[in-house]
């Protein structure tokens, strides 16, 4: 039998690209020249072309006939097709991580937020949003729904094509860390129906402040 590479080629090339689209580096709408990345990261075109239909499947790029590749661009009707969904299955998800929980495990939540509470006190955007990454990750593992986990994330991958950023936006810091202390508190409390109702308000509240944005944008550019 033939070994297997613990990395196959095309899942690395994968990777590259997804952080570099994530960073940006590679922005929505950009045309992915084939021949010029294959020349940079010294393979075929044939892995790198997997590399794409993987990238593809997760929604971060779009393959058009006889056009070739594109980054994703997200409009707001996605956005708005997005949070909705969103809500509904992290709702899901925290309520089955409330009734899956032990002790240790609201605890290491709690120190998790704690990151949040200390980020938000030193005004450190980027540091808010990695703990609050981290936060929300924690809970759909908790819930131990494999299929939640994976949808989610797909979505979550998606929306980061986005180059809004609602931490951006004055009180938004404040009013997202006031949303995860009532998150946290009836977590704590073991409450399910109300951890499910808050984690749910809170995506929905994070799409009004990304609207809230691209209106403050629209106005600025005009």
């Amino acid at each position: 039998m033939t070994r297997i590479a613990p990395t196959a080629l095309y899942q690395e090339v994968a990777e590259r690209l997804r952080q570099r689209i994530f960073a940006h580096e590679l922005t929505p709408g950009t045309w992915i020249d084939e021949q010029k990345l294959a020349e940079q990261y010294g393979i075929s075109r044939t892995p790198l072309r997997e590399a794409l239909k993987v990238l593809a499947s997760e929604g971060l790029v779009e393959l058009k006939p006889r056009r070739g590749c594109y980054v994703t661009e997200i409009s707001r009707q996605d956005l708005d097709d997005i949070f909705p969904l969103m809500a509904l299955l992290e709702g899901r998800s925290a309520a089955e991580a409330v009734r899956a929980a032990k002790p240790a495990d609201i605890a290491e939540l709690r120190g998790i937020h704690e990151r949040l509470e200390a980020a938000a006190r030193e005004g450190k955007i980027e540091a808010f949003f990695e703990a609050n990454q981290e936060f929300h990750k924690r809970i759909q593992e908790l819930a131990n729904n494999r299929w939640l986990l994976s949808v989610i994330q797909d979505l979550r991958k998606v929306l980061k094509l986005s180059r809004l950023h609602s931490l951006s936006l004055e009180g938004r810091l404040q009013q997202s860390l006031d949303e995860h202390r009532a998150i946290m508190s009836a977590f704590e409390a073991k409450d399910v129906a109300r951890t499910e109702k808050l984690m749910h308000d809170h995506l929905l509240s994070g799409r009004e402040a990304l609207a809230k944005m691209d209106a403050k944008g629209s106005r600025n550019t005009n």
